[in-house]
């Protein structure tokens, strides 16, 4: 049959890197073309190889090269400590974070994506007509709880996410890491225990850290997520003021609990009387199928404080976040919109119309598509070149969402240690050690993926490979 001739010179191609994981085929038009085929041979072609395996349809987008399955095993469920204990350390992170800025470092470390994925011209437009329009409003105080436009946007948002948010619930903050500082500082007192999974996002920690508080981690599975019966297990076992989870798309083990895990943690946290503050801040970034579901969404008695930002999706240098809080909190203690007052008096105005602005205009949704397909190219690409580079027994995660790889080593291999011997070479990751209260996953490393991806990439692979 001439459709299977046509996969058979397809997966040559692939095989031989024309067409490299993750990367797109030319849509079937043009393939026809290409092969002097019809395009119901392309497409029939292109469908066998999808049956193999080899490739994979995306709604509106075309065919993928996926993925060979089961090249590597994933991390292990993580056992932490059973017991609270204070953070420390935490301010190793900044050297991380400031290699972002060194163009001499191949910046594989701090979760930042490359400028190139954001819609700089549209967020361009969108500051544009503002300052324009409302030149005045602009260069004036946007006072907590912040601009109707923007809260209206973000409450219409949630709600197409079955979220019951109105306008007026919802605070305008600088970042997803302010509005969860404000949260756990209206359900916490300093010495609190806060629970969280383990391993977990280094900024939660920092806050934790910050605010005086002890960490609790409740093991977590890199393919199921947290463990409801450990959860269920601790909130028995330990006075805990306050739960933090990042359920969609965890940072950094890139889990995405299905909707009846989700409903299983609010429903233990509602037995024990437990608020949850929920980062959502990864939620937009499905690798493939439809945008998940918060826990928020299931929330009916006001248990959920939910927290996000657009850093991640639209821009980082925006900063611009958001805060829904529940209604559980502390008897005494300010609001929330008096505690983000406090914090930095206001969120920049410009920034936050802006946003409402590229938000009711900008065609967000089919940004997403785009750039949820370019992250998952580069998650693939990292994962098909970890595979390969890394040492046997390596075990990669399989992210779900976001673009970061949590790769756990084998042997007794100190990732802080050869963190410095990595910058020495002009390379940056995240060691495993700091997504931990615990000091745990010392044999662990962070990638980000969404990355310039060039030589340079390529050859710090290989040198971070060969330091391994």
């Amino acid at each position: 049959m001439i459709y299977q001739q046509l996969a058979e010179r397809l997966h040559t191609l692939i095989r031989d890197e024309v067409y490299p994981v993750g990367s797109a085929l030319p849509g079937v038009r043009r393939l026809s073309a290409q092969h002097g085929v019809s395009v119901s041979t392309a497409v029939n072609a292109c469908q066998e190889l999808e049956k193999r395996g080899v490739l994979e349809a995306r709604p509106r987008s075309g065919f993928y090269v996926r993925q060979a399955p089961a090249l590597r095993e994933p991390p292990r469920q993580s056992l932490p400590a059973r017991a609270p204990r204070a953070v420390t350390g935490q301010e190793r992170v900044l050297r991380l974070l400031q290699a972002v800025n060194d163009p001499a470092i191949v910046n594989l470390g701090a979760a930042v994506p490359n400028p190139d994925l954001m819609p700089a011209a549209a967020i361009e437009r969108a500051f544009r007509s503002v300052l324009r329009s409302q030149r005045r409003r602009c260069v004036g105080y946007e006072f907590p709880p912040g601009s109707p436009e923007l809260r209206s946007q973000i409450a219409r948002r949630l709600t197409t996410l079955q979220c019951a948010v109105r306008p007026d619930d919802v605070l305008i903050t600088n970042s997803c890491q302010e509005s969860i500082s404000i949260a756990l500082r209206l359900l916490t007192r300093p010495g609190d225990t806060v629970a969280l999974e383990s391993p977990t996002y280094y900024g939660l920690l920092q806050v934790i850290e910050a605010l005086g508080l002890k960490a609790l981690e409740i093991p977590t599975d890199p393919v199921q997520g947290v463990s409801v019966e450990a959860l269920d297990d601790a909130l028995g076992r330990w006075p805990i003021a306050a739960c933090v989870l990042i359920p969609n798309f965890s940072n950094p083990l890139g889990v995405c609990l299905t909707d009846a895990r989700k409903q299983q943690v609010l429903a233990v946290l509602n037995r024990h009387g437990v608020p949850l503050v929920e980062d959502d801040i990864y939620g937009d970034l499905p690798l493939a199928g439809p945008r998940p579901r918060p826990i928020k969404s299931w929330d009916t008695n006001g248990l959920v404080h939910y927290c996000g930002s657009s850093s991640k999706t639209l821009s980082a240098g925006l900063r611009v976040g958001w805060l829904v809080p529940g209604n559980a909190r502390r008897q005494e203690g300010p609001s929330a919109d008096y505690l983000q007052y406090m914090n930095t008096v206001a969120v920049g105005t410009p920034s936050q119309l802006a946003l409402a602005h590229y938000l009711q205009h900008g065609h967000y949704e089919r940004y997403l598509r785009k750039v949820c397909a370019e992250h998952a190219l580069a998650v693939a690409r990292m994962t098909d070149r970890v595979t390969r580079l890394f040492p046997p027994q390596t075990r990669v995660s399989r992210p779900a969402g976001g673009f970061v790889l949590w790769v756990e080593l084998p042997g007794t291999v100190n990732t802080t240690d050869l963190m410095e011997q990595a910058f020495a070479r002009g390379i940056s990751f995240a060691p495993g050690a700091l997504f931990s209260a615990s000091g745990k996953y010392s044999h662990c490393l962070r990638l980000n993926c969404a990355v310039h991806w060039d030589a340079r990439v390529e050859r710090a692979l290989e040198v971070l490979a060969g330091l391994l």
